[in-house]
């Protein structure tokens, strides 16, 4: 290598040598000064290209990063977004979380249709955001919630801190309605994240935009507000110390940052969204001419009289909407120190003396190739290639300070970008996990999801998910390392306090943050690994679910062990935080499904528990349509061969509408439902009958005594007694069996019966005493009778006529077709003792039916999730038949889907079989199938069905739990079948 010397040194020398030569040097140094001019400007342009690229990119990484945040909340599951003001916990989570570890994101909100609102601010220590929100000190967030109440639509405040304490809440009526906003209906209208105009925000004046998507499933729009002022930040930081200055303009070129030299600034203030073309600064008045129309992406300009260069780049922020950058420097920034060298160097060429040929043409091309080496490397940095090492060796001390200088600018560049490529990598890994994990609804698949993401994150050998137990232990739920056995870690000593076990994990649980140990140890099976990292799944509420243990950290290069990077560190934990956050959610949702099921049963159980008559009826159907689904999904050929339950959801879903399936029984009164006589109603009336008869036989007696007292015939007297009595018991003993109902009854029974009722006894008693309000209410009508009053034996009463009121009506949109009686109740004696068939009266029957009827409502009632909607089909058809004639919509063939007309045959099944029914006696096996064939035939019930019934064996497995063993006979099922 040559020893280098000044450039001034070296002049004086060749000066001595030729002094002859002092033209040709001075030309051809002139000449060589040129190509440093247009190096100069080459470089300038390259630099500043750079350096719009770079802001750029800021630019598009905000966007889009808020972008993906926006994503990611709109396809969350529907049941997140809860209505009535009521938000879930765990998308509340979700939104603090992520405005938490974003902090650009000035807040992140949702609306619904109805007008629903709730939104995230993120106040975070900013002066100006509390004020303007009046937020008490120290709150970290704003949780602002806008929902209906029973007086308007109320606007409701709760301020949190860090560590989520409530330092504060209000409320007022609400004026803002997200549903009139533009973000929403732009957003409501395209299936895409729309982009709203860039706005200064109220509360903190911080210029920012507004991001917004339409939620999936759910009639509602997801928006984020997204600070500029990092990029205001990025822009300022990346014009330190150069010449020029950058801008960023939106759409309709407006200024959205702007930042540049001293002297710049200097020629006039600029302001935030003003249009660029009507800014003051004369260096942006002039850019304003120069970017109209299709500008190009670098050239050079002229700006306040001055020749510049110019680097621009758009940016698409969104589908159609894209925003420029704009970076540019004066020439002379560059070239000045060029040109005063080359007019030191003329003045120096007219001094000195001579140079000798030889020693200038040496030079000239060493300093040639060094420059022109130089320069080529410059073209390929300028391309964003970093490859190649190009070393200067000159005897010029500027040159090879430039080299090195050059050499030092590369490798920065080319380590800044890697750096930024990796962690852009990481952020958008983590988005992708994060869709990943919420999208998962299955335990094992999200552990083992998890786990995959963070050896890949982490470039970790293995990964273990250790999770809580009530017994305070860590224990394996999932390992990368199948073949691997670890032990489950103790969290408290013996004496109950915390345990004091060194492990990673252990630590990482009591002192709630990340342990990272880079020396050998021995994890919970005994095997020692070269480093380890264990990151506690904190949940938003400060729970800790478990630990996510990794080890064996290696080069993705070459594979080699090493320590876990510090600067992995972060990304991990904010892995875990999801991870948390998804196995949070996921608990909550298993909670909630496993107490509906409990919930859904005990209404059942109470249901059967309500009458001692039809107990186990709400258990046993859902067994028998159980039995039947299952066997039809197993059909491969005939018409059920295309019937499938595609997943556990709807199993589910079907399993709990075969519980509902007579929930309406609630509203159904006891009397009505266990009525085993005619008269019966909270008791057996026959009861007040017989008394009547008793009262009519005493006053025979007394009628007796008093003839043979006034001297009639004593004989005569006790014949015609003993004659009244034979009537009066006769009498009796038939009304008594008219109450036992039956299958038929003649039309002479009706006839004695009115024959009967014609007779009268004496009240001595005012019959309005004892009574309740409403008693009094019916009878409010009649007059009062001077007493004695003459009674007949059985009577209608007018009170006994119980009227239907507007409450009992039902909406036209329950589709109900059933003919509804005048009456709710009609408790008269002949009314009910003329009953033909059975012990029920229209009203009474019409209101066991109703429970169908009040299945449909209540089930209506309910907002099911999507995955449960059909419950109410299930529940409430299974009184309907093929032919439109069932109750209480009248539905047709092509209206019943295979579980309903399940549902159908199970209850029918069910209720034929039952041997805890008051009025009937319970049917053998082979009688109950014979009515299930006449109602095929009639076409009451699905002939498939009925086939599957037969032909997979189901009745017989139901009839060996379910039955009794004398109701169990022999069938010839061919003959049902033919």
């Amino acid at each position: 290598m040559l020893r280098t010397v000044k450039f001034r040194v070296h002049v004086v020398a060749t000066f001595l040598l030729a002094t002859f030569v002092i033209t040709l040097v001075a030309a051809f140094l002139l000449s060589a000064l040129g190509r440093f001019e247009r190096m100069a400007e080459e470089s300038a342009q390259a630099i500043f290209d750079q350096m719009a690229v770079a802001n750029a990119r800021q630019l598009e990484a905000l966007v889009h990063s808020a972008g993906r945040v926006v994503e990611a909340g709109a396809r969350l599951a529907p049941a997140a977004y809860a209505a009535d003001g009521r938000v879930s916990e765990s998308l509340r989570e979700y939104l603090l979380a992520t405005v938490d570890v974003q902090p650009p994101l000035y807040g992140l909100y949702f609306g619904l249709d109805s007008g629903e609102f709730f939104q995230v601010i993120g106040v975070r220590g900013d002066e100006a955001v509390r004020k303007a929100l009046d937020a008490p000190q120290g709150a970290a967030f704003a949780l602002r919630t806008i929902a209906a109440a029973a007086d308007g639509r109320i606007e409701h405040w709760c301020f949190v801190g860090r560590d989520g304490s409530l330092l504060g809440e209000r409320s007022r009526a609400a004026i803002y309605d997200p549903v009139r906003r533009g973000w929403y209906g732009r957003a409501r209208e395209r299936d895409e994240t729309v982009l709203v105009e860039p706005y200064l925000f109220e509360s903190s004046g911080q210029l920012g935009v507004t991001l917004a998507r339409r939620i999936a499933g759910v009639d509602g729009v997801m928006g984020a507000d997204l600070s500029l002022a990092s990029l205001a930040d990025f822009v300022a930081a990346s014009t330190a110390g150069q010449p020029g200055g950058v801008v960023v303009l939106d759409a309709q070129d407006r200024v959205l940052a702007f930042s540049g030299a001293e002297a710049v600034r200097a020629a006039g203030a600029v302001e935030l969204l003003a249009p660029l073309a009507a800014a003051r600064n004369p260096y942006l008045a002039a850019l304003a001419g120069a970017l109209a129309g299709q500008a190009p992406q670098s050239g050079s300009l002229a700006l306040a009289g001055e020749p510049h260069v110019l680097a621009l780049r758009a940016v698409e922020v969104a589908p159609g909407v894209a925003y420029r950058v704009a970076a540019f420097a004066p020439l002379s920034a560059f070239s000045t120190h060029i040109v005063r060298a080359r007019d030191q160097v003329v003045l120096i060429s007219l001094l000195v003396l001579g140079i000798s040929v030889p020693a200038a043409y040496l030079m000239s091309r060493r300093a040639s190739r060094a420059l022109a080496n130089l320069a080529s490397d410059s073209e390929r940095v300028k391309a964003m290639d970093f490859s190649g090492e190009v070393r200067v060796d000159s005897m010029f001390y500027e040159l090879d300070v430039l080299g090195e200088a050059h050499r030092t600018m590369k490798q920065s560049i080319r380590e800044r970008t890697e750096a930024l490529r990796q962690a852009r990598d990481k952020l958008e890994s983590l988005v992708e996990i994060g869709l990943a994990l919420s999208s998962l609804r299955e335990r094992d698949p999200l552990l083992r999801q998890i786990l995959a993401s963070a050896t890949r994150l982490a470039s970790a050998g293995r990964a273990t998910l250790l999770l809580t137990t009530e017994a305070d232990t860590l224990r394996p739920a999932a390992d990368t390392d199948d073949m691997a056995q670890e032990a489950e870690l103790a969290l408290r000593a013996a004496d109950g306090g915390a345990s004091r076990s060194a492990h990673p994990a252990v630590r990482a649980v009591h002192e709630r943050h990340t342990v990272c140990s880079d020396g050998m140890f021995a994890d919970a099976g005994g095997r020692f690994r070269p480093s380890m990292l264990a990151v506690p799944l904190i949940t938003a509420s400060g729970e800790v679910l478990g630990v996510l243990q990794l080890a064996d950290a290696h080069d993705p290069a070459d594979g080699r062990a090493v320590p876990f990077d510090p600067e992995i560190i972060p990304f991990v934990e904010a892995l875990a935080a999801q991870a948390a956050l998804a196995l949070d959610n996921q608990n909550l949702v298993e909670g909630q499904r496993v107490m509906l099921d409990a919930v859904i049963r005990l209404v059942a159980g109470a249901i059967d528990a309500k009458s001692a008559y039809t107990g186990g009826h709400c258990e046993r159907v859902p067994e028998l349509a159980l039995m039947l689904a299952e066997a039809a999904c197993a059909v491969d050929e005939g018409p059920l061969a295309g019937f499938r339950f595609r997943d556990e959801d709807e199993w589910r879903e079907f399993r709990i509408g075969a519980w509902l399936h007579d929930c309406g029984k609630v509203t159904t009164p006891e009397y009505v439902v266990d009525k085993a006589t005619k008269l019966e109603t909270l008791y057996n009336r026959i009861h007040e009958i017989r008394m009547r008869f008793e009262v009519l036989l005493r006053d025979a007696e007394i009628a007796r005594l008093r003839a043979v007292q006034e001297g009639a015939d004593a004989a005569a007297a006790q014949a015609a007694f003993e004659a009244r009595r034979a009537q009066l018991q006769e009498d009796f003993a038939f009304v008594a069996e008219c109450n036992i109902g039956g299958e038929f009854m003649a039309d002479e029974h009706i006839e004695r019966l009115a024959r009967i009722a014609g007779e009268t006894w004496l009240r001595h008693f005012d019959d309005r005493l004892g009574l309740s309000h409403e008693e009094l209410r019916r009878r409010d009508a009649t007059e009062l009778e001077d007493l004695p009053a003459a009674e007949a034996l059985l009577a209608d009463k007018p009170w006994h006529r119980v009227p239907r009121t507007e409450q009992q009506q039902y909406e036209a949109r329950h589709g109900i077709r059933m003919k509804v009686p005048e009456l709710l109740y009609d408790f008269g004696e002949l009314h009910n003792l003329t009953i033909r068939r059975g012990t029920l009266s229209d009203e009474e029957r019409f209101k066991i039916n109703e429970h169908i009827i009040q299945t449909i409502i209540m089930l209506d009632q309910i907002p099911l999730p999507r995955q449960l909607r059909r419950v109410p089909e299930y529940a409430g058809t299974h009184h309907e038949t093929l032919t439109g004639s069932g109750y209480p919509r009248g539905l047709t063939e092509e209206q019943l889907s295979v579980p309903a007309r399940i549902m159908a045959v199970a209850d029918i099944f069910e209720a034929l079989t039952a041997a805890d029914r008051p009025y009937k006696r319970a049917k053998t096996l082979s009688e109950s199938v014979a009515i299930l064939a006449r109602f095929r035939d009639d076409r009451h019930i699905d002939a498939d069905i009925f086939e599957l019934f037969l032909r997979s064996g189901v009745y017989r497995r139901y009839a060996e739990r379910f039955l009794r063993p004398e109701q169990i006979d022999e069938l010839d099922i061919e003959s049902y079948l033919r």
